[in-house]
């Protein structure tokens, strides 16, 4: 079984949205993504939470694509930086301040590609870790 990457991530930020409690559940035999949640209205498996052919998807922040990201960002393209992003991040509304500090320094599109490739690489890293088999193209 091959699941495209792209369904994966799409499945990981249905998981991480905060609109609802979500999850999103694999079959590891067939591939197929079953989304479980207040705003879904199409039948699930019955036995989707008991039977282990089904892994529950992380989230973002479960697969830690949050602060240390950005940090991590900061370090490597504006280590000038790093002092006013700790900070940042040492108070409420960080995202959007850290967001609107990136703009000043016309680093915004760098970070949205920065973070993207983060993103890939802990779904990529999570699959391997499931021995889920990925396909990257379409």
């Amino acid at each position: 079984m091959q699941v495209r990457i792209d369904d994966i991530e799409m499945a990981i930020e249905f998981v991480s949205s905060s609109m609802s409690d979500s999850e999103a559940y694999i079959d590891v035999h067939t591939g197929e993504i079953h989304y479980v949640g207040d705003l879904v209205d199409e039948p699930v498996p019955t036995d989707i939470f008991e039977n282990k052919k089904y892994i529950c998807l992380p989230s973002k922040v479960d697969l830690d694509l949050g602060k240390s990201v950005a940090l991590d960002f900061v370090r490597n393209n504006i280590p000038e930086k790093i002092d006013v992003t700790y900070d940042i991040f040492s108070r409420k509304g960080a995202y959007s301040k850290f967001k609107n500090l990136l703009a000043s320094l016309d680093q915004l599109d760098n970070w949205y590609e920065y973070e993207q490739d983060a993103f890939r690489r802990a779904a990529l890293d999570w699959c391997r870790e499931n021995r889920i088999d990925v396909s990257i193209g379409t």
